[in-house]
């Protein structure tokens, strides 16, 4: 097994960042590149803690510990291209199996997996299999973060014993799963809206087969309002396509007084549009769902749907455990809830 001293050197840091690092999900490196560089030399190196200090830090020296090797399988994120709600959920996921002293063995990034339509082109099979063949060592257990195709999952539970979903869409009971419901944050979105007297509102993100897209037209027919096509733009949920979407509405004749965003980072593109021009009469009022970090500096500061990402990572890893060590046999789904934050990119219609 690896040392923090030999995860430093292969990272190019100082073995006190290394140990923060692997320690504290959301301790910031001056070096933004820092945290990536760290946790894939201690994936490469299959780093465990030292069981010693393990049992010492539990008081359980008898406790007989098991290591367990897990992965992860990143569904809505290109490993070029991430998105930031995912990766800060995901270097949670990172130290919370650490602090668990169990080994991340691999991360894979497949995006066309929460992609009905294009799964329904490939050869998920095969796909899946060419997956599970990427294991260089025991695998006791895959945790899928982000939206899956149906298919695809019942295709990992025949390759997986142990599965666990982290998700804002519902597996419907394929497999165990730790929920903050898309619907429902979304509906929560649509509400404040419509407490700040706005009737036309706009959505921003993916729909087909999206429970952030069903909430928003769940949440506008319950308060009686027009579901108007023109006010909805399908995009993939980037920065990038943010902006181009906020674009699209400065050059159309109806534009809504409102736009629910389905994650923060598309909202942060809007933003950065809006802040483009000078003496803009258009401001519309942005509102998104995540709570990632960008969100509170973003100008203005960012109204959004914080979801908890950090019991949603530190339930996942303490269910799938259970589910490993033959806890249960059932499917559980836990839900947890999103929290509204109020700040400065939402205002009352004028």
């Amino acid at each position: 097994m690896a040392s923090i001293k030999e995860i430093a050197k292969m990272a190019g840091v100082s073995p006190s960042t290394v140990s923060r690092v692997l320690n504290q999900p959301d301790y910031k490196c001056r070096d933004s590149a820092a945290r990536d560089r760290i946790w894939k030399a201690a994936i490469e190196m299959h780093y465990s803690p030292n069981q010693a200090a393990r049992n010492l830090r539990l008081s359980n020296a008898q406790d007989a510990h098991k290591t367990y090797y897990l992965n992860v399988l990143m569904t809505r994120s290109a490993a070029k291209q991430p998105d930031p709600f995912f990766s800060e959920l995901l270097h949670i996921i990172e130290s919370e199996i650490h602090n668990h002293g169990h080994i991340l063995t691999n991360v894979y990034h497949m995006p066309d997996f929460s992609d009905d339509r294009r799964c329904a082109r490939l050869n998920l099979p095969q796909l899946v299999e060419e997956l599970y063949e990427q294991n260089d060592r025991q695998n006791n257990g895959l945790i899928v973060i982000g939206r899956c195709n149906q298919t695809v999952l019942e295709l990992l539970r025949k390759k997986y014993k142990n599965l666990i979903s982290i998700n804002r869409n519902s597996t419907n009971y394929a497999i165990d799963e730790v929920l903050c419901d898309g619907e429902k944050v979304a509906e929560m979105a649509i509400d404040y809206l419509c407490t700040l007297g706005h009737t036309n509102i706009g959505y921003v993100g993916a729909c087909y087969g999206e429970a952030r897209y069903r909430g928003f037209q769940k949440a506008l027919a319950s308060h009686g309002l027009y579901l108007d096509p023109a006010f909805i733009q399908e995009t993939h949920q980037t920065e990038r396509e943010g902006f181009f979407a906020m674009e699209h509405f400065l050059q159309a004749e109806s534009r809504p007084t409102a736009i629910y965003c389905a994650n923060d980072i598309t909202a942060i593109g809007m933003l950065k549009c809006l802040n483009g021009y000078r003496n803009l009469p258009y401001r519309p009022s942005i509102i998104a769902s995540d709570n990632i970090n960008q969100s509170q500096f973003s100008n203005p500061m960012l109204t959004t749907i914080a979801l908890p990402k950090e019991e949603m990572g530190k339930f996942a890893i303490q269910l799938l455990l259970d589910r490993i060590k033959g806890g249960h046999e059932s499917i559980i789904r836990m839900e947890l809830e999103g929290r509204l934050l109020v700040r400065n990119s939402c205002s009352k219609l004028k």
